[in-house]
């Protein structure tokens, strides 16, 4: 199945955007939050080298109309890979303050999204597109190898030590759903249910599982400071 993802944005929402992330990034410093930074600073990088470097150089699929593409992508990766995967180690990490940061996100994209469409008319209109059918198909590949590697373990293991598999779908299809669900309510994602249903079921879930497995070997040696674990 082949759609257009498209989002229609201004100027003004990445100068807020921007000030959010700052935000964002200073509060868990403050709060020595540094390997979820640290986390959501490669989320940033992996976000690029896909959207930048398999969407648009390898496959063709990105169109950016009314900026610079690379520098563009730059920040819309920078965007949501900071948050998502800042807000996955969150949820990996049992942080107790799940509910705080939680609301900060999702309150932070509704904020930024609203402001800009309030005041951002004298802007530099942005418009973006990607078509999906060349790369959903390899995405639902690695979404069934990383689960079918919890349930092969799962299945070996016993009571005591399986993974927390229908976590893990709740926090995929949560994370990639709510700023989804965000640029289709106000209007920044075009009307349609194909992008909200679809990308929630794949496309940050697919990485749950490797996720996961990285966070598990992580915290074994480092604590969230970054002071190293004593075994």
């Amino acid at each position: 199945m082949d759609y257009t993802v498209a989002r229609q944005l201004n100027g003004l929402y990445i100068i807020l955007d921007i000030i959010f992330l700052v935000l964002l990034g200073f509060m868990l410093l403050k709060f020595k939050n540094r390997l979820a930074f640290l986390f959501g600073v490669s989320g940033a990088l992996l976000y690029f080298v896909v959207d930048y470097g398999i969407f648009y150089l390898l496959l063709g699929t990105r169109e950016v109309v009314g900026a610079h593409t690379f520098w563009f992508l730059l920040w819309l990766s920078t965007s949501y890979g900071f948050t998502n995967f800042i807000w996955i180690w969150l949820f990996l990490n049992k942080d107790k303050r799940i509910i705080e940061w939680s609301i900060l996100i999702v309150t932070g994209w509704i904020t930024v999204a609203m402001l800009a469409q309030s005041f951002g008319s004298g802007f530099q209109l942005i418009q973006i597109s990607r078509g999906t059918g060349s790369y959903h198909g390899a995405m639902a590949l690695i979404l069934f190898i990383g689960y079918a590697i919890v349930i092969f373990k799962n299945l070996r293991a016993d009571e005591q030590h399986r993974l927390p598999i229908l976590k893990m779908i709740f926090i995929g299809i949560l994370v990639q759903f709510s700023w989804e669900a965000v640029l289709l309510l106000t209007g920044i994602r075009p009307t349609g249910l194909n992008p909200l249903i679809v990308n929630s079921l794949l496309e940050t879930n697919l990485g749950i599982p490797y996720l996961f497995f990285i966070h598990q070997a992580l915290t074994k040696r480092y604590r969230e400071d970054l002071s190293k674990v004593i075994i």
